[in-house]
């Protein structure tokens, strides 16, 4: 499966009207816990702000997509 995203990319979660902005890290290796495969192009590890405090979360890229909205973490 082709990578969706790239490191720096502007992501927010499908279908949830309130889901943070966040920011694409990286992609991950992540084992299936059934096939016991790993599965290096599926997974991403993303970073966003609330409150003040940094959230740091790992999603499928099937369940991301782009942000329209481009910048920083901070609203200014």
């Amino acid at each position: 499966m082709p990578k969706k995203f790239k490191p720096g990319d502007w992501v927010k979660i499908k279908g949830k009207i309130s889901s943070p902005k966040m920011e694409v890290l990286k992609y991950i290796p992540r084992k299936d816990s059934v096939l016991g495969l790993v599965n290096y192009d599926t997974y991403l590890e993303c970073v966003w702000y609330k409150n003040g405090e940094r959230k740091k979360e790992v999603f499928n890229q099937n369940k991301l997509i782009k942000s329209i909205e481009t910048g920083g973490l901070y609203k200014v």
